[in-house]
């Protein structure tokens, strides 16, 4: 018998365009909305600044939701 495995979810810290439908810039990030930044490298970093400066004006609000990346 496989000993049992606790699968832990994978968050990100989502902005979604205002302008454009499916398409959206997310960061990896706990489940509180916290980003993982020194994980991040140097472009996701300047990408996320972008996006967290421009919501209400590029991008909505973020939003933490369950990754769809493994």
């Amino acid at each position: 018998m496989e000993p049992l495995v606790a699968i832990v979810p994978a968050y990100e810290l989502r902005f979604q365009s205002l302008f454009h439908t499916g398409r959206a810039l997310a960061f990896p990030c706990d489940a509180a909305g916290s980003v993982h930044w020194q994980a991040m490298s140097e472009r996701a970093r300047s990408s996320f600044l972008r996006a967290r400066d421009a919501v209400g004006i590029e991008f909505a609000q973020p939003a933490v939701r369950e990754s769809e990346l493994d």
